[in-house]
């Protein structure tokens, strides 16, 4: 019906960075890796702010302790008062003390769970499930946020989600009424001009290129396999039905020159060189392709064979390759 070309594109990617400043300590993945979300990607290094978190914890425990004795000094405090023998104002002071030393316990919490946050940060994880397709920052590289210079990284690895292919087709604006949601699809990569792959019309975006006067077509796969890679180029064939599948499977033969042939004894033979030296190999042929003909039986692919067999030749005769 219509057909049109666009590339693979994962619809769920990431550029996967880190949320603190520092020096790339450790990277854990490399390039094609799976990962799961939450796993620990890369490491930045962290000694600076661990110092910060057991001073923050250690000013907390400081504070904890403070809090005993004012507990006690407006203990004793409110039984004077009780007894008449100390003022309101000595109570009101123990009471106050104790109100700022509670207010300090609140703010040593607040930065020990500020230390632990930054530590956190330090850590790069994966955002969700997928592959890493690229690797953009080395161990000993200073990673950002937002890339300050030229020497620091802002993004560590990109990855995506395997589980997310689309291929992403331009429909010229003229055709683009010829084309409905779910409508079945019929996709062939250039890599492997030889599988088709079903598909469906996933969405069709809702805007024009008006430099080029297409509008961008999702298509999504029935099924696929791992061939199927991200930025692959792709052609999509838009049915008017779905296609039927294939009744065979496509398969690859081996076929040798027709000239390459020979009868030795009622028998179908082909000579391969070894060491310099032609090599009777009894093979078995199937059918013909014009000035080939397929060996099921007895080559390998990669075999040298000779290509003009004449009656000088035989098992062991010295050849010469030019």
């Amino acid at each position: 019906m219509l057909t049109a070309s666009g590339y693979v594109v994962a619809q769920r990617k990431a550029a996967v960075a880190s949320k603190a400043t520092g020096r790339l300590e450790r990277l854990n993945v490399v390039e094609g890796d799976r990962v799961k979300k939450g796993d620990i990607i890369a490491r930045l290094e962290d000694g600076d702010i661990r110092a910060s978190l057991d001073q923050a914890r250690a000013n907390l425990k400081l504070n904890e302790a403070d809090l005993k004795d004012a507990n006690q000094w407006m203990g004793r405090a409110k039984t004077l008062l009780e007894r008449g023998v100390s003022s309101q104002a000595d109570y009101d002071g123990a009471e106050a003390r104790h109100n700022r030393v509670l207010a300090a316990i609140d703010v040593a919490k607040a930065a020990v769970i500020g230390a632990e946050v930054a530590l956190e940060n330090t850590l790069i994880r994966a955002p969700f499930d997928g592959t890493v397709l690229t690797k953009s920052a080395d161990v000993g590289e200073m990673v950002a946020p937002m890339a300050a210079s030229v020497s620091s990284r802002s993004a560590v690895v990109t990855m995506a989600d395997m589980t997310s292919l689309q291929v992403e087709a331009d429909v010229s604006e003229s055709n683009i009424e010829r084309i409905v949601a779910n409508q079945p699809c019929e996709i062939t990569l250039d890599a492997y001009p030889e599988a088709r792959y079903q598909g469906y019309v996933a969405k069709i975006v809702p805007t024009a290129d008006r430099a080029k006067a297409t509008v961008m077509v999702k298509v999504g796969f029935r099924s696929y396999d791992a061939r199927v890679l991200p930025e692959m180029s792709a052609k999509v064939l838009f049915l008017t039905k779905t296609a039927a599948a294939p009744k065979e499977p496509v398969r690859s033969i081996l076929t040798v020159p027709l000239s390459a042939l020979a009868s030795r004894d009622g028998k179908r033979v082909v000579f391969v060189i070894r060491d310099n030296r032609a090599a009777e190999i009894l093979v078995t042929v199937g059918k013909e392709f014009g000035s080939h003909t397929e060996i099921t039986q007895g080559l390998s692919a990669g075999d040298r064979v000779i290509t003009a067999v004449t009656d000088r030749i035989a098992n062991g005769t010295v050849v010469k390759v030019q």
